[in-house]
């Protein structure tokens, strides 16, 4: 890992946004007494790098995630694949060891000489969050020796070890946040510094229980996980919209905004190009057989003696009849959408919402049936004058966690614990609260028109937002619709989309990309893999619909992607010795089951 010390440094002194004489002098020791830093100095830049090392990596587990793909045809990460002797989608992995690395602990360090406790505790719930998201990403990490001065070489450290050091932390956090309320310094100077939540502790404190609830959620497959807990920690964190965790940036130019933003231009870099998916605006047009609405015909089966009725999906060219159409007018006679779809996605240049496949845009040969970019241009040269839509704009502030996440995490864990009518609750929730998030991206009149109509009649269709919670049939044998774990998972990936990668990279492989749910014994059991080609209305995985691409990456052995390989330029080069003890060497490393997803 080379000398972790070294890169930290270098990158503090490249962090500040304060001249050099003002950040640190190069002739005295920066961890030295003589030198005294104020903990606010490091905080903006840290929370920045974070932002920028989820959205660089994002950019490649979104494609394991089927969020989006290149335009043109990847044959790399479009097939779980990875780029050999690179450091493509291991940023957050330098951000965790350099870049934020010993300049978090200087940070915490120098909180506790000067007794400011809102910092220290800020810096213990980084801390604990940096080291979930890079364990969720790359499997066994380096933590205990991690920061050692001594050492050039570091062993990895097991999963789980990773997992309770991330409790152990948040907890340390929310003592020190009641620290801090106990004994307020009366010069904290964190609003300025603090791109989250502008110094407000309360929020952060929040912030913890909602990390605590990932951690803890993620042990669904485990004999020891705790539903209840679960539960218990989302109530005590973020308590609406406005508790939304999310990095700020100003987008005035190029140097301060968002990585996602047209500015900065890399979504649409050669080789990357990214397009929505088939999958999301499935979710979001009404096609995807979990969240739509359709006709039931009763016919009698074929040859059967004695004759007799089955009921069914009604078909018109062999495609499901829609039983409610969308209000807006451009698309009455189609599915009713998902009030979102405008706000999140880009239409093709005739105005209708598609997705790609893993053929990039190639697939429509007529250019107007194109998807747009996830700017919503046609060109991925950018100009000055280009807005971008949603999250991928230039001042668009970049989500870590959402209260809409944590409702959703609270419904599946209610409903692992059979309480569905308290799960309903949690789901609605989420939904209603991520539509009044995602409507803020909105700028026109006639767009809110269109979504609050919208709104009204999704968050009133059974189908979508259930009133039941068990399977049930009409009189004459029609289904009744009610909740079930497919919405839950579904909508939290509608939630996630474009920004949280990781979770949702979380949730499929704990449920294997294609399990399907056990009401019985209320775990997941293997489904059936979803191809290209396949029925999609016969799928009742958890993730409904979702597809991986049929051509695997070579050395996959037909194996998807459950991590990253640790980042080349610091493991393979200079940590080669710990990294060959737990297989990294293997060329399909990146297919070895991840501890948190597999049962025990």
């Amino acid at each position: 890992m080379k000398k972790i010390i070294c890169g930290t440094l270098i990158a503090a002194a490249m962090f500040g946004s304060v001249s050099c004489e003002e950040w640190l002098d190069v002739n005295t020791n920066p961890n030295g007494p003589d030198q005294v830093v104020d903990p606010h100095l490091y905080l903006a830049p840290m929370l920045s790098e974070l932002a920028i090392a989820l959205q660089n990596d994002g950019r490649y587990i979104g494609k394991y995630t089927s969020n989006f793909f290149s335009a043109a045809q990847d044959v790399t990460w479009d097939r779980h694949g990875y780029a050999s002797a690179s450091d493509a989608a291991a940023t957050l992995w330098r951000s965790t060891y350099y870049t934020m690395g010993l300049n978090l602990r200087d940070m915490i360090l120098k909180a506790e000489e000067q007794q400011k406790w809102e910092f220290v505790g800020i810096g213990h719930a980084l801390q604990a969050y940096n080291w979930q998201m890079t364990t969720d990403q790359h499997g066994e990490i380096i933590m205990s020796e991690a920061f050692d001065p001594t050492k050039s070489s570091f062993n990895y450290d097991k999963q789980e070890v990773i997992y309770a050091e991330v409790k152990r932390l948040a907890e340390l956090a929310i003592a020190d946040f009641a620290k801090a309320k106990a004994n307020p310094h009366p010069n904290p100077m964190s609003k300025d510094a603090d791109l989250i939540y502008a110094g407000d502790i309360s929020k952060w404190e929040k912030f913890a229980y909602g990390l605590l609830a990932i951690n803890a959620n993620h042990l669904s497959n485990k004999s020891n996980y705790e539903p209840d807990k679960v539960v218990e920690y989302v109530d005590k964190a973020l308590a609406s919209n406005a508790d939304d965790a999310a990095i700020k940036f100003l987008g005035t130019n190029t140097a301060n905004s968002s990585f996602f933003g047209p500015s900065r231009g890399n979504i649409g870099s050669a080789g990357i190009n990214l397009r929505q998916s088939k999958f999301i605006v499935g979710l979001l047009d009404g096609t995807n057989p979990a969240l739509r609405d359709v006709e039931y015909e009763k016919v009698t089966v074929p040859n059967s003696n004695p004759p007799r009725d089955t009921v069914r999906v009604k078909l018109v060219a062999n495609l499901p009849v829609p039983k409610t159409k969308d209000p807006v007018a451009a698309f009455n006679t189609q599915h009713l959408k998902d009030p979102r779809i405008a706000a999140m996605l880009a239409p093709a240049g005739d105005g209708q919402y598609r997705g790609i496949g893993f053929s990039g845009t190639g697939e429509y040969t007529t250019t107007t049936q194109r998807p747009l970019n996830l700017w919503g241009t046609a060109s991925d040269v950018t100009s000055a004058t280009t807005v971008g839509k949603y999250l991928f704009q230039n001042n668009a502030s970049f989500p870590i966690m959402t209260y809409a996440q944590l409702q959703f995490i609270k419904a599946e864990a209610l409903y692992r614990s059979n309480k569905k009518a308290e799960a309903l609750v949690a789901y609605k929730n989420g939904v209603e609260k991520h539509m009044d998030f995602t409507r803020t991206f909105l700028t026109t009149a006639e767009e809110r028109t269109a979504f609050d109509s919208r709104k009204a009649a999704y968050m009133t269709n059974p189908w979508l937002i259930p009133t039941n919670t068990e399977p049930s049939t009409t009189p004459e044998g029609f289904p009744i619709p009610y909740l079930t774990l497919s919405h839950i998972m579904l909508q939290k990936y509608i939630a996630q989309w474009g920004w949280g990668f990781l979770e949702t990279w979380s949730d499929l492989r704990r449920y294997h990309y294609f399990d399907k749910y056990d009401e019985a014994s209320r775990t997941n059991v293997p489904g059936n893999p979803v191809t290209v080609g396949s029925d999609l209305n016969l799928n009742d995985n958890v993730f409904t619909a979702f597809q991986i691409n049929p051509t695997m990456f070579g050395v996959n052995g037909g194996m998807p992607a459950y991590r990253i390989r640790p980042r080349y330029n610091s493991e393979y080069l200079w940590n080669a010795e710990a990294l060959r003890q737990i297989g990294g060497f293997d060329a399909a490393f990146h297919t070895y089951e991840t501890w948190f997803s597999k049962k025990n």
